[in-house]
């Protein structure tokens, strides 16, 4: 194949022949592309990526339902692809040891995962069962372990060379020994990519390269934030209690997490990792060329980073003492800033895709939403995590690329919370209140690169009574302090920072026609009527929900989502309309929310304008004594209240103002925390959450936001025929007397799995655990009796009406 004559047009290049690659180019075919050609620079189906070097474990069970997602179908894949009679996957299973209690607890969480994204046959087993499993093993040394039968060894090089056969025989051509030198951008478009054997004309190229991307980004000016990672790996053996073992591998895949190393028998030896150890970035441009090393990224071992995990390792596989390291490599690996892949279509270069900072485990899976995306413009599953547009133009520097990848590598095995907030760096967009915010004590989370208060220790005064005291996991970082926020909103006055909106302004002639084809619901109403609306991809998924306040005629300002907010910025200039402008005001404008039954009294104090016949969901400009403000009358939490948005160097006398003149009234500052238990009581969805592209608006009870009479819009004709074959699942609320959850949790009824939580909070005005959970029809009755699965024990829970409070 090398020595064909390059291609002089093609409609996709993949660039990259590992089993990312390879797999972007057989589910390309599969779905009826045939006018592919992938480049490799090394040799066919011996690429000297990480497919080659790596050991192949996959262990399916993610926090993530889109990462669990990828490796099942991963597993599923592989164990149906053939090479040489033998399936590309062994199902050995797969066993994470608890060395610790407080691993033990968070394995029976994982549990809960696995049961909520359909990972069959899941079970925590005994020490003495996980010997049965893994003979070697001390089980003295262990609480548990956490098994999944269906988890095992991917071939992952025998699977590259039976893709490749079929993409062949559909028509796709494969090239190795062909290095790409540079890709041609013109107009914002991929035109042609330049290789060591010669110049092809495209209109797609879709980057496959993992620790190569940023090199390749660099040519088109592109920052990819990928970081490469040396990792020790050594194959031990023969092991005197494997002598005489002639099978490739027999037992359970196995992770010693409190450890950070990992096991893979193979025959009478065993391959063992470790990430007990400092990262060890690597600059791609470091890497040696296939010239110098038939694989480049099997580097030089490290013995000094490996002495730690190895004894580690010992102590739980006494057998392993004394055998002989027979081979020994730092294999590299790919790590990002969030520790999530980079898929889809650059934002800034039409035809220009990655799939990168991909693992073997996930390869599968990723390289059928790439083909999905390219093909039909959406994929079956949720890919916000995974967005190759998450990141802020201000985070893609080298120093934050660094230490959040840096930090990824330390925490790979590390007990995680899903409240659980990054080190380093941090404080890098602030709010013009944030000063104020410091003062008054509050807690911050990162929130789309935003620092956001969760909750106030200025409030700690008014911390009387119950406010359901948590405990072990669901009390980390929570505090009773947003039961306080949560009341005082409800009963008195509170004051929040909402300047993290993403806020957009759309403009032009033909600015309305774009909205009511972009949005499910009719924004044809006067100026300052606000409309709740939502985005659909074709299928009818939901790709985000905002509200449009019609500022004129031709003008609209958008509220969307602050952590998803570039991902929507993104949707939006892909379906942009010619003659019309698009504006990101997130910068230029902070936002002050005022909330609750003394909110009106507060306003009135900074204002000669009466605030009683403002009519809800409308907007107007009014006077604050210090400033302007464009005032909306809407509200997240169900309380009587408006956000006030002012340009930037006018928030913070506004700010003071409002505190001024408010403390009187007992006016308090509220986070992030009461926000969403107040919007659960008052069944407000939160996209990533509640609603996605998964779901559609009928599933996920926001029909009264779609207007199937409008002319045309994006999925109108998808929601039609769902609206004609009926739906057959739906969000429901779910309420829990005597525990409290954090959401993934799985809903189970009669034994069986029916549906997983995908938001919880306490309701301190109801007083019960409010949850929501997408389920079956037949279950989704008010009064409905169900449990809910949390670390190791299942509450018993009921269907109730939604939302509960009106």
């Amino acid at each position: 194949m090398q020595k064909e004559e390059l291609p002089k047009k093609t409609e996709i290049i993949i660039i990259g022949g590992g089993i990312v690659g390879l797999s972007c180019a057989y589910h390309l075919v599969l779905k009826g592309v045939r006018d592919l050609t992938l480049l490799e620079m090394g040799k066919l189906f011996k690429a000297g990526g990480s497919t080659y070097h790596a050991p192949g474990i996959v262990f399916q069970t993610n926090p993530s339902k889109t990462m669990t997602n990828f490796a099942k179908y991963t597993v599923n894949l592989l164990s149906n692809l053939v090479y040489n009679g033998t399936p590309c996957f062994f199902k050995v299973g797969g066993i994470e040891v608890a060395y610790t209690k407080e691993r033990l607890e968070y394995l029976k969480y994982k549990l809960g995962l696995a049961k909520s994204y359909g990972i069959n046959g899941a079970d925590i087993i005994n020490p003495e069962e996980v010997k049965e499993k893994v003979p070697l093993i001390d089980s003295s040394k262990i609480y548990a372990g956490f098994y999944v039968p269906s988890d095992g060894v991917a071939k992952a090089v025998w699977a590259l060379e039976v893709m490749g056969k079929k993409v062949e025989e559909k028509g796709g051509k494969l090239f190795g020994n062909t290095e790409v030198l540079d890709i041609k951008v013109s107009n914002g478009e991929v035109k042609e990519v330049t290789t060591s054997r010669g110049t092809i004309k495209c209109e797609k190229v879709i980057l496959c390269t993992n620790v190569w991307a940023p090199l390749l980004g660099s040519k088109v000016g592109l920052k990819v934030p990928l970081v490469p990672m040396q990792h020790p790996f050594v194959w031990v053996g023969p092991i005197e209690e494997l002598k005489g073992e002639e099978r490739e591998v027999v037992y359970p895949v196995l992770r010693h997490q409190d450890k950070s190393i990992y096991f893979r028998h193979f025959k009478d030896s065993y391959g063992i990792g470790s990430y007990y150890h400092e990262p060890l970035p690597l600059n791609p441009s470091d890497l040696p060329s296939y010239n110098q090393k038939d694989i480049p990224t099997a580097l030089e071992f490290t013995p000094q980073y490996f002495e730690k995990g190895y004894n580690a390792a010992i102590e739980l596989m006494p057998p392993l003492k004394g055998a002989n390291i027979y081979h020994k490599i730092n294999g590299v690996f790919s790590f990002t800033p969030d520790g999530f892949p980079l898929l889809g279509e650059f934002k800034d270069i039409k035809g220009l895709w990655a799939a990168l900072a991909v693992w073997i485990t996930h390869a599968g899976g990723v390289g059928k939403a790439i083909a999905e995306l390219l093909v039909d413009g959406f994929s079956e599953w949720d890919l916000r995590e995974c967005d190759i547009n998450r990141f802020h133009p201000y985070l893609l520097t080298d120093n934050f690329i660094n230490l959040r990848s840096e930090e990824q590598y330390r925490k790979i095995y590390a007990i995680i919370h899903p409240m659980e907030q990054p080190n380093e760096p941090r404080n890098l967009r602030l709010s013009p209140f944030h000063v104020r915010l410091k003062e008054l004590g509050a807690e911050f989370f990162e929130v789309g690169g935003w620092e956001r208060p969760q909750w106030f220790k200025y409030n700690e005064k008014l911390l009387v009574g119950d406010y359901h005291k948590r405990e072990g996991w669901e009390a980390k970082y929570w505090s009773p302090l947003q039961g306080v926020e949560h009341k005082m909103t409800r009963e008195n006055v509170a004051i929040y920072d909402f300047t993290p909106l993403t806020k957009i302004l759309v403009k032009g002639e033909d600015a309305l026609e774009f909205l009511q084809y972009l949005t499910t619901n009719n924004l044809d109403k006067p100026i300052g009527k606000i409309i709740y609306t939502l985005m659909l991809n074709r299928k009818g998924g939901i790709v985000g929900d905002l509200t449009v306040t019609r500022l004129d005629k031709d003008s609209f300002l958008l509220l969307l989502s602050s952590s998803m907010g570039l991902q929507h910025l993104s949707w939006i200039s892909k379906n942009l309309w010619k003659g019309v402008q698009i504006v990101d005001l997130t910068s230029f404008y902070c936002c002050i929310g005022l909330y609750g039954p003394k909110a009106r009294d507060l306003i009135e104090r900074l204002s000669k304008e009466s605030f009683s016949n403002f009519p809800k969901h409308t907007a107007k400009t009014v006077d604050l004594k210090v400033t302007k403000a464009l005032a909306l009358n809407i509200s997240y939490v169900g309380e009587t209240g408006w956000e006030f948005y002012v340009p930037t160097e006018f928030g913070l006398s506004l700010w003071d103002n409002l505190w001024r003149e408010g403390k009187e009234l007992g006016l308090i500052p509220a986070g992030l925390g009461a926000l969403d238990s107040l919007r659960l009581e008052k069944g407000n969805r939160l996209w990533g959450n509640d609603i996605n592209t998964e779901y559609n608006p009928f599933e996920a009870g926001l029909e009264f936001a779609v207007k199937l009479n409008k002319e045309k819009f994006i999925g109108k004709e998808a929601l039609e025929n769902i609206k004609d074959k009926g739906i057959n699942k739906k969000l429901c609320c779910i309420t829990l007397n005597d525990k409290v959850v954090l959401g993934k949790e799985p809903v189970i009824k009669d034994g069986k799995v029916i549906g997983y939580i995908t938001s919880a909070n306490y309701g301190y005005t109801v007083g019960k655990c409010i949850m929501y959970a997408y389920l079956p029809i037949d279950y989704s009755k008010e009064g409905e009796e169900v449990e809910v699965y949390y670390i190791g024990n299942q509450y018993k829970a009921r269907v109730s009406k939604d939302p509960l409070l009106q």
